[in-house]
Parts: C-alpha cells; structure tokens; sequence
C-alpha cells in the first residue's frame, strides 16, 4: 500500500481533482481521503470519454471507481451530500463514502451567517458556510455527523446553534429564507440516515492495506490560503498543508507519503485577496471554455497572472515545516492554454521558462519527478515529453 499527499501550491483551482483522478486510475484498489476544507470545494474530473463532473461532496477519485473517506478535518453538508449523490447515480455512478462521525455538521444557520458576513467583509469566501461551521465548533455549539442519527441530539443541539448565532452575534434571517432552509435540512438529514456510512477514523484505518493498495490524500484550496500562512483576512479556516494529513498516517500507522505539490502554469485567484504581478501583462492564454471557476456573486470573476516564483517557494517553505525530508513531486496543469511563451516572475522581474525541467531548477530543493498535465483530461506526462513553448 502507498500513500500520496496532493495539495495546492496557490490559492486554489490548481488542479487537485486531475491529479487525484490520475493516480486513482493508476492504483488497481484506490482510496481518496479528505483531510481539509469541505464541502465548498470544487474539483473538476473530466474522463477521456467526456464524463464530467465537480466533486464538493466526494472524493475527485470517484469517477475512476475509488471510494472515499471524509475525516474529522472536514465539513459535511447533509443538503450538498444528497444532492451530489443523486447527480452522480443520474449518470451512473455509485459513489462511496465513509464518514467520520466527528466530522463537522453545516446547518443552514451557518449558511446564512456567512453570506451576510461576506456581503459586508467580502473575504472572498464562497458563501456556502465553511468558516462559520469551523468558527462554530472551535465553542461548544457543535454538531457533528454523528448527531444526525439521533432525533433528540440533533434537535437540542440545533436549538443551541440558533441560539448562538441570534442571540450572541444578533443576526436575524428572512424567515421564509431560514423555513425553506431548514426544510431543506431536515430532508437532508432523512437521505442521511438511509444512505450515509459514518464511522470512526480507529474503526476505519484498522486492517485498511486488505482492502486498498493505494491512499490518496486529496487536499483542498491551496497553501496560500492556509489559516497558519495565508493573508488575512483571505484566508480559509483551515489547515490545508500536509498537517492534517500526516497526523492521520501518524496515528493510524498508515505508509509514509510522497508529496505531490501542483501550481497551474500561471496564477490564479477566485475571490478577493492579494495577488502579485497584477501590474504585469497577463499570461498569454488560449480560451478556456472548460473553466469551471467562473463567475460568481461571492467571489466575482477568477483573476489571473503570471507565474510568481517567490510565492511558489513560500508556499513549499511553508509546508515544509511538516513534510520535510519526504520525497517532493512537481505537477504543472493547464499548459495547453498557454498561446505563446511561457512567463513567469522572479524577483518581481519578467523571465522566460525553457520548460518544466527549467521549472523545477529554478524552484529548487529535491525533486522526485515533475509532470505536466495538457487540458480537461487527468493525463500527467514527464517532463521530458513537454515544451514550453505551443
């Protein structure tokens, strides 16, 4: 059994979803587990026969036959879960998910929350109510996916959480808003009891080699928006380095991991927050009718530029406080868009790229290998068969 850590090395959109969905394909018994963020993720899977589909609820392994294990680090979203499995079985797709019932339960009062907040703050968040559910547990007014089995639990300790949110932050909802909502929820929760597995991550991991020949630890957004190293405050509430996923190989005596770090071939931004080389022309880009980061009404238009060497490096010094000395992968996406040649910054100055072998130089450290991936599809090629220049 081997172990893989994919994370993002920007703010997001990089292409985790390809990357998980090729190394599924590659393992003959894959497993995905979700060690951050939530339900608020997007990640794209497009198969070389067209199916597509963006995994917030599952795993981006899904479509390649790999079930999935949500932890304790993230949230879940009963109304978003059941919506996502009906979409998913409406195009033929069995998907499996394990649930740690620990994890994190959204209620609509923390969808509310946040978008009230973010119509003021505008963060950047997209608005489906991540921040508010981790704010929320960091007090005593949790619920978790546990809590959804029990009628009584599950009333009290949503009594609390609208308590919480009225009485001490003084938010007051539309109440036919909050009605359909909580309809919705309620709903959800019923598709739960009849469909979701929940269990303990203990229960789960023991004897876990027997069944899976290949762990896939799926990251979410990217590592300059880490609560620890990004900017606030546009930043997520989560730890979405390697933390959390190496302390669930630490404890569960699972196979140390290679680290799979993966960037577009230029940057990216959906929502409000810093982003360099603005000042620059922008990246050279043929159209990209597949984007799925479009707009949106809580994170506007994805903004784009040139690669930034010195951010890229920032963000591996910032994970390496937790993956250091574990073998180190490059993964370059979309660089079948790039319509001329390839730029980048170093030190705030325009450089050309030779290539992704270039690349890797100039980044630095140890490098195991990097790959590059050419459009929608989840192929990774080595660096030996791609030129920079299309």
């Amino acid at each position: 059994m081997t172990s893989r850590i994919i994370l993002g090395l920007a703010f997001g959109d990089e292409g985790k979803g390809v990357t998980t969905d090729f190394f599924c394909r590659l393992a003959e018994r894959p497993l995905v587990i979700r060690f951050s963020g939530g339900h608020q993720a997007g990640h794209t899977v497009v198969t070389p026969t067209g199916q597509r589909h963006v995994f917030s609820n599952f795993g981006a392994g899904t479509l390649a036959g790999a079930p999935t294990f949500w932890s304790k680090y993230c949230t879940f979203h009963p109304v978003g879960y059941a919506n996502e499995r009906e979409a998913l079985l409406a195009a033929d797709v069995a998907p499996i998910l394990f649930v740690d019932g620990r994890a994190a339960v959204t209620t609509p009062y923390d969808l509310l929350y946040n978008r009230k907040l973010e119509a003021h703050q505008q963060h950047g968040s997209c608005g489906l109510g991540f921040g508010a559910t981790v704010a929320r547990h960091e007090g005593p007014h949790k619920v978790h996916v546990m809590d959804l089995f029990d009628d009584f639990v599950l009333a009290r300790k949503m009594e609390a959480v609208a308590a919480y949110y009225q009485e001490k932050l003084g938010v007051v909802y539309e109440a036919a808003v909050l009605e359909k909502l909580l309809a919705d929820f309620q709903q959800a929760v019923s598709y739960c009891r009849r469909h979701l597995r929940y269990t303990s991550e203990r229960a789960f991991f023991t004897g876990v080699g027997e069944t899976y020949d290949a762990l896939i630890f799926e990251g979410s957004q990217g590592l300059l928006l880490d609560q620890e190293f990004g900017y606030f405050p546009h930043v997520t509430r989560a730890h979405v380095s390697s933390r959390n996923a190496l302390a669930i190989i630490r404890e569960n005596g699972l196979p140390a991991p290679a680290l799979h770090y993966v960037t577009r071939a230029y940057q990216t931004r959906h929502g409000n927050g810093p982003l360099t080389n603005l000042d620059l022309p922008g990246p050279a880009l043929h159209p990209t009718p597949y984007e799925t980061n479009v707009f949106n009404p809580w994170q506007g238009e994805q903004r784009r530029s040139l690669l930034d060497l010195h951010q890229l490096r920032y963000a591996l010094s910032a994970d390496a406080h937790y993956a250091a000395g574990l073998p180190r992968h490059l993964v370059v996406t979309c660089l079948d868009q790039l319509a001329g040649t390839w730029m980048a910054t170093e030190g705030g100055q325009p450089i050309r790229l030779t290539g992704l072998d270039d690349l890797r130089r100039r980044l630095g450290g140890e490098w195991a290998s990097v790959l590059g991936n050419y459009g929608q599809y989840g192929d990774l090629v080595p660096a030996a068969g791609i030129s920079a220049d299309v």
